[in-house]
């Protein structure tokens, strides 16, 4: 009895495993199957995991290596274990060494970007007592930037040198003042590296080099996709249907149909037509919008990646033009789409008001950076912002398309030849209104006369053009700005505050300058009914068949 009991619990087992009967010799053939789905299966999952870890081992990688630079040199909390200088971010270790007896020395320093700036003082240091024991004082110096460093004679002001490098990050260097002794008075000042900086590009050049291989991994895979073959293959692998069918036919489980009569006929789904879009412009508002976000939370500390103190151009500041023009382009397609729908220009013109009205008052009461400061009190408001200049472009934009817009003409669109510059002439009572404006913007900056200041004065005051203008920052812009809006009703924190020092209140979305964000939305509109008349390639169909198929 005994030894009948495994053989009858090993046959239960098999008739488990087998479904019995037919069922059982059906089985082989479906689980092949179920393990190459299991296979694919188990693939991508194994694939998605060897992803992950490159993307956690890359960053670990560039973490270390930015820290074992920084390790070497400073002490507890940051500080250096010699000199006791606490380094932060963008700087380095600067150990000014002076071998001039009785000569006391003053270190001014400016950045190659602070375009005719004064020198700002860095440090001193004493004049040795003794010969062979030279003076050490540490500074630190910014790394973002070259440095211009000047050493005068505090006695007497008199330049004694004058320098200009590309400090590294985390890096320690020597500057040796000693005399010359070749019968001349002259002095020497020799740069010498102590220890090697880091390389803060590290975790960037990485970064680029992951999207670079997922770019590839993502080609590639289209790739295979297009194959018929590769796509049968997996189609028939992972595609739950198929499973279900198999099991349904092979191993004779009841039919669904049956639980609700013979009569019942299965419904068939059909999915909405989705309306075709202009790929290129949600490409461009999807790059647009992931560097803004990665721009928003501080864009890893990079200077590239943040907004240029006044003069020149970072990754930041192309921002919120390419979103601006992304918006005008829409503008022209959605407006067409809705007006093609039956939509009355009136009814159309209170969505573009009711749509412009909100973007403003979220802009001054939800997202006003003068939350900061303390409680938001209307003392204190911030008028100008980033939502409030984009509900003023949308609204002025969008009237001005609604009242003068033509449609596309039927000849360009079946026969695909029109006039030159068409799409520019039959849109001239809006360029007409884009000059004038653009107009009174070059006439408000270069010949309103600003109190204190020179007239057409486009600089950021504070201790730019040599300390001349200390309280002109932006010129006219920021004086009509301070007249009409108030001192404390714009922003406090310009970004030219921390390279020029500047300390009058200036907003970079002011009044004057929204004048060229509806000239930089307009051209988004151009470039909409430019595309549509020129370069469509769907026969017989306006460009509205871009964003929704025309119906009869």
């Amino acid at each position: 009895m005994t030894g009948a009991r495994p053989r009858a619990a090993k046959k239960r087992r098999a008739r488990e495993r087998g479904g019995g009967g037919a069922a059982g010799k059906a089985a082989p053939g479906l689980e092949r199957r179920a393990a190459a789905a299991a296979g694919d299966m188990s693939w991508a999952r194994a694939a998605g995991r060897a992803l992950a870890a490159l993307l956690l081992a890359a960053s670990a990688l560039s973490a270390a290596l930015l820290a074992s630079g920084d390790a070497l040199e400073r002490g507890p909390r940051g500080l250096d274990r010699k000199k006791h200088v606490e380094l932060k971010m963008d700087q380095a270790l600067l150990l000014i060494q002076n071998e001039l007896l009785r000569t006391n020395l003053t270190v001014y320093w400016n950045s190659e970007r602070c375009y005719r700036c004064l020198p700002q003082v860095l440090g001193s240091v004493s004049g040795p007592g003794k010969p062979g024991k030279p003076s050490v004082a540490p500074v630190a110096v910014s790394t973002q930037h070259s440095s211009i460093l000047q050493l005068n004679d505090t006695l007497d002001q008199r330049e004694v040198c004058r320098l200009t490098y590309k400090f590294g990050e985390f890096g320690n260097y020597s500057l040796l003042v000693k005399p010359v002794h070749n019968g001349v008075n002259e002095t020497a000042c020799e740069l010498v590296v102590n220890k090697n900086p880091v390389d803060s590009n590290l975790p960037v050049y990485i970064a680029l080099l992951v999207g670079l291989a997922v770019i590839i991994a993502v080609c590639f895979l289209r790739f295979l996709l297009s194959l018929d073959d590769f796509n049968n293959w997996i189609s028939k692998a992972i595609n739950s249907r198929e499973t279900d069918r198999l099991i349904n036919s092979e191993l004779g489980s009841p039919s669904r149909a049956g639980l609700f009569g013979d009569d019942a006929q299965p419904q068939v789904w059909r999915p909405s037509v989705v309306p075709p879009r202009l790929r290129c412009v949600d490409t461009f508002r999807g790059l647009a919008l992931i560097l803004m976000v990665f721009v928003n939370y501080g864009g890893g500390k990079y200077w590239y990646f943040k907004h240029a103190s006044w003069n020149g151009l970072t990754v930041a500041d192309l921002v919120f033009p390419w979103f601006v023009f992304i918006m005008g382009s829409s503008i022209f397609l959605s407006m067409n789409s809705i007006l093609q729908r039956g939509c009355s220009k009136f009814r159309l013109l209170g969505k573009i008001a009711w749509r412009s009205f909100l973007l403003i008052c979220i802009g001054i009461i939800i997202v006003n950076p003068n939350y900061c400061l303390g409680p938001l009190s209307w003392d204190k408001v911030r008028i100008p912002g980033v939502l409030q200049r984009l509900g003023v472009t949308y609204f002025v934009v969008a009237v001005l398309e609604l009242l003068f817009a033509k449609p596309v003409p039927e000849s360009c669109v079946s026969e695909r030849r029109c006039p030159s510059l068409q799409d520019i002439t039959s849109s001239w009572p809006q360029w007409l209104v884009i000059l004038v404006l653009e107009s009174v913007w070059l006439a408000l900056t270069f010949f309103l006369p600003v109190p204190g200041c020179p007239t057409g004065y486009l600089g950021p005051g504070g201790i730019g053009d040599l300390g001349a203008y200390p309280n002109c920052t932006g010129g006219a812009a920021g004086y009509i700005d301070r007249l009409l809006l108030g001192y404390d009703h714009i922003y406090q924190h310009p970004s030219s505050t921390v390279l020029y020092h500047t300390t009058t209140a200036y907003d970079p979305e002011g009044i004057l300058g929204t004048i060229n964000s509806i000239v930089m939305a307009f051209l988004g509109v151009q470039f909409s009914w430019t595309d549509c008349v020129f370069f469509s390639r769907q026969e017989k169909y306006s460009c509205i068949t871009k964003i929704r198929p025309r119906t009869s």
